[in-house]
């Protein structure tokens, strides 16, 4: 379920590339966002009137996903989807980090470090864009801010209609950006079509997965399954889109890949699941 729902994500990203010369990435995320924020709120029925505690953080929620995605697209329309990935797990795994206060784990942090500095110092060499790159880490510092708000919002709603509240709000965030990109291409019934089926694959259905797979596995076991990410992203990114990487990009996403798993495995951080 793990792998399946890792693949589904990245699937989705890359599904997504093909409406950037469309409605541009940003009118690519606005799509996913208010789509899937449709889907959630037909499943989950939450209710939109809140105290102002949880007004507060529903809008915390909504604007940190709008980020993550927004940066996340944006990178992906600049650099390889193996390679965005690879540096937005910064974000994971410095939540990890910061959270688990134990010597050993600085030897994660030096192997995560040297696969970062591993694609950073090859930039030029590799041909990779470096605001690519620079949006890249933001969405991963946002994906962190995820995890830890992710907490609090499983605390104050039931099931999913905290995601589904903070889902609509990102959807709105991310409408001016969208419908500046895209204007009225987003009405097209083929754009819709493939916008729908991004929401699906990275939204809906990876999310269906991961709170089933989260019932029986530990939070640590977890959490190493979905440090792959980075790698099944490159085979992704490798099949479906033809974006080949050298011996020096797979050895730093091995590294980022088994310092994610170290982290998260010997953390007690929230596991690092992606909306």
């Amino acid at each position: 379920m793990v792998i399946g729902a890792i693949s589904s994500i990245q699937i989705g990203a890359a599904i997504a590339t093909n409406l950037f010369d469309e409605v541009g990435a940003s009118g690519a995320v606005f799509l996913r966002l208010f789509i899937s924020a449709v889907l959630l709120a037909v499943i989950w029925r939450p209710a939109y009137r809140m105290d102002r505690r949880s007004q507060k953080l529903a809008l915390a929620f909504g604007g940190v996903m709008a980020g993550m995605n927004i940066c996340f697209y944006q990178a992906i329309d600049r650099i390889p989807l193996g390679t965005a990935v690879t540096f937005e797990f910064i974000g994971p795994l410095l939540v990890a980090l910061i959270t688990s206060h134990r010597r050993r784990d600085l030897v994660w942090a030096a192997m995560a470090a040297a696969g970062i500095l591993l694609l950073s110092g090859g930039i030029e060499s590799h041909g990779l864009d470096p605001w690519g790159v620079a949006l890249a880490i933001v969405a991963g510092l946002f994906w962190g801010g995820y995890i830890l708000l992710g907490k609090r919002v499983g605390e104050t709603w039931t099931g999913g209609k905290g995601l589904a509240v903070a889902m609509a709000v990102s959807a709105l965030i991310a409408a001016p950006f969208g419908v500046a990109d895209g204007g009225a291409k987003l009405l097209d019934p083929a754009v819709l079509a493939i916008g729908a089926a991004v929401a699906i694959l990275s939204s809906t259905f990876p999310l269906s997965l991961e709170m089933e797979a989260m019932r029986r596995l530990a939070s640590n076991v977890f959490g190493v399954m979905m440090s792959l990410e980075p790698a099944i992203a490159a085979t992704v990114g490798f099949v479906l889109l033809s974006q080949g990487m050298n011996p020096t990009q797979l050895v730093a996403i091995a590294l980022v890949v088994s310092a994610s798993a170290g982290a998260l495995w010997s953390s007690r951080a929230p596991a690092p699941v992606e909306p």
